[in-house]
């Protein structure tokens, strides 16, 4: 079976550079011309990466979300306090997408493939966020009070920044929002929390 990731130290240096563009400024409106030229590399070297501009937008934005989400664990795996990984994780995951530019989140909301890839990604964050809060209860640094709830309420607020929602009636950035729910859930689950 053939590999999906890039083989060779260009291809990889190329994804690199077009998640870069596109973090930048989208992906929408390239084609492989415009592309090819921006990177310095003939169609056929992109094509080697992807048979179509459209797999190549997916596999660039899946190259982005794996490479956050593999940064972000990186920064919580030697934490042990629920409390800290919580803000840890909320933190990375806000620093990653305050690296994606308003195109780039647009053109991922308008693409379906690439808002697929999101959405999985964000599947993912509310299970990790699920997990911190089962550990903090049991470490007793949250309290029990209702934690299943909040950790599904968690779940839904990840899928409505994921969706837009949040950022459409916010008027915020998803960076922003992961920044809101980080002190949403610290303030609301901490054993003897006083302000």
């Amino acid at each position: 079976m053939r590999s999906t990731e890039p083989r060779t130290r260009r291809q990889r240096v190329l994804l690199a550079e077009l998640e870069e563009l596109f973090l930048a400024e989208g992906f929408v409106s390239f084609t492989l011309d415009d592309l090819a030229a921006e990177l310095r590399c003939s169609k056929t070297t992109l094509y080697a990466l992807a048979p179509s501009k459209e797999q190549l937008a997916v596999k660039v934005v899946a190259h982005f979300f794996k490479g956050a989400a593999e940064r972000i664990e990186a920064q919580v795996a030697d934490i042990d306090d629920a409390a800290a990984a919580v803000r840890t994780y909320l933190a990375g995951v806000s620093a990653e997408l305050d690296r994606a530019s308003t195109a780039f989140m647009t053109d991922v909301e308008k693409f379906e493939p690439a808002r697929a890839v999101y959405a999985l990604n964000s599947d993912a964050a509310a299970r990790r966020i699920r997990q911190f809060i089962a550990d903090g209860v049991e470490q007793g640094v949250f309290r029990d009070t209702h934690a299943d709830a909040i950790a599904e309420m968690a779940g839904i607020l990840v899928e409505a920044i994921q969706s837009g929602v949040v950022g459409m009636r916010a008027r915020t950035t998803d960076a922003e929002a992961f920044e809101a729910l980080a002190e949403l859930l610290l303030n609301g689950l901490r054993v003897g929390l006083s302000h």
